[in-house]
């Protein structure tokens, strides 16, 4: 598809650890007819993806580029978490011959897309009072991994700040908390929160189940998220222990940051939970803190259902990066 006019176009990716989105913005505005989606198994390195779609687009002239990466960030370089590749800010600007680059993690792109979706790509699951203008929020992504990232408003701009809390400690309350923390730590010799609270992680819940009730299984995330719609006793069970788990990291990061602006969850787990929170009892688990579970009903929390937030949240940021004084 050719795109003749100069220096309106910005390249976006979102490289998760199983998918890349790419698509095209306008003037900072997503366009959705771009949007292109390349499975990572495919390829060997991100610049392979940005060339392939860059071709199909009819090699489009780009002002600037953003990548949201699912991994650290540091000095423009991300290093991907579950994936084999590290993202540069130099060659994204050479495949994309941008003069403008931003390389993010992907929760902070998420961070920048609030207040740019439409209402509804959100789901409320857990209810309280309407967002405070001005107020912080807190974005938490729950796919492949597990990560989150405060959001401010500052005098000069938004920032969202980048976390690696998803390779913090896996809470531990109740005996059989501990006996599935001493089940995970095997896996890379620390038991990490998204261990369990990730689509691979939900595997390994899966898989503790059925070993504590003497029938030891394992299942893909996917397979698993159909038997709890088949009502399967041992997947309701992985359903209701992952529910609770997560509702109580996530109140304990909404206790760190205090986000009185919302807090949303966003990944492809987050979205194929959505539907059994209730049921679950995400909410009551989220709110159990205590002396302070009063103080939690300040917090609202819902999940983002547009798919594409992250390639939204690269567009707004690139064009106030683009937009700034120089």
């Amino acid at each position: 598809m050719p795109h003749p006019a100069p220096n309106l176009y910005s390249l976006l990716a979102d490289i998760g650890g199983t998918n890349t989105r790419v698509a095209l913005a306008e003037g900072g505005r997503l366009l959705p007819r771009t949007i292109r989606r390349f499975a990572n198994a495919g390829h060997r390195s991100l610049d392979e993806v940005l060339g392939a779609f860059i071709a199909a687009e009819g090699n489009p002239d780009c002002a600037g580029a953003c990548v949201a990466a699912a991994g650290p960030v540091r000095d423009g370089v991300a290093s991907m978490t579950n994936l084999d590749w590290t993202i540069d800010a130099g060659a994204v600007a050479r495949a994309a011959r941008a003069e403008t680059v931003a390389v993010l993690n992907d929760l902070q792109a998420q961070g920048h897309a609030l207040g740019h979706l439409a209402p509804e790509a959100l789901r409320e699951v857990v209810a309280g009072p309407p967002p405070a203008p001005g107020a912080s929020q807190l974005v938490v992504g729950v796919g492949t991994g597990f990560n989150a990232a405060p959001v401010h408003e500052a005098p000069g701009g938004r920032i969202v700040a980048a976390s690696e809390c998803g390779h913090t400690s896996l809470p531990v309350r109740t005996e059989a908390d501990l006996r599935l923390l001493r089940f995970v730590e095997t896996v890379h010799g620390f038991p990490g929160v998204e261990d369990v609270l990730s689509g691979r992680g939900l595997e390994r819940l899966y898989t503790f189940v059925t070993a504590e009730a003497g029938a030891r299984t394992e299942l893909p995330a996917a397979a698993i998220m159909e038997a709890m719609n088949g009502r399967a006793p041992m997947a309701l069970e992985t359903g209701r222990i992952f529910a609770r788990l997560l509702g109580a990291v996530v109140g304990d990061l909404a206790l760190n940051h205090l986000p009185f602006g919302g807090v949303y969850l966003c990944g492809g787990v987050a979205r194929a939970f959505a539907p059994w929170f209730a049921e679950f009892g995400f909410a009551d688990a989220f709110h159990d803190k205590g002396r302070f579970s009063g103080f939690m009903q300040n917090f609202r929390v819902a999940v983002i259902e547009d798919d594409y937030a992250a390639l939204t949240g690269c567009a707004v940021h690139l064009q106030s990066l683009m937009a700034a004084p120089r």
